[in-house]
């Protein structure tokens, strides 16, 4: 059960951090560039059909995973071992993660245009940076430690 949940784990963080990737990478500046929000509406609304369901499997099996790892839920933020502190980074990765989503949602995507792109980008540029720390905190924790 550990490799399936490890290997759909990795899976979701692939597209995850993949999406985020391109979004910010190629579409992002072509966007800024051209002055276009459509590029980024049209680009979301086919990546949330994976990226939402990916993130959700990410959440599941990390959950799994850390209960794995370290049983006790209150030692995630103890940061008193390498692994309390990976699990405890990579939970607030996700907190973080959740406000940027959760503000661009109700705050900017509604409202998404020209003039407000360059607020939509200092939420996707984070939100790219928490991917990537995840997967490099993820790493660290299958591979004795980067923390």
């Amino acid at each position: 059960m550990y490799q399936l949940m490890l290997i759909l784990h990795v899976l979701g963080a692939t597209v995850w951090t993949g999406g985020h990737l391109v979004l910010a990478i190629t579409i992002l500046p072509q966007a800024l560039r051209r002055r276009d929000a459509e590029l980024i509406l049209s680009f979301e609304s086919r990546y949330e059909r994976v990226g939402i369901p990916a993130l959700v499997i990410q959440v599941v099996t990390g959950i799994w995973l850390a209960f794995r790892m370290l049983p006790d839920p209150a030692a995630w933020f103890g940061f008193e071992t390498d692994v309390a502190s990976h699990i405890g980074v990579k939970l607030l990765l996700l907190l973080l993660t959740a406000a940027f989503a959760v503000d661009a949602r109700m705050r900017i995507i509604p409202h998404l245009r020209a003039e407000t792109l360059p607020s939509l980008a200092w939420h996707i540029i984070p939100v790219t940076i928490f991917s990537v720390l995840f997967v490099v905190v993820g790493v660290g924790l299958g591979t004795g430690g980067i923390l």
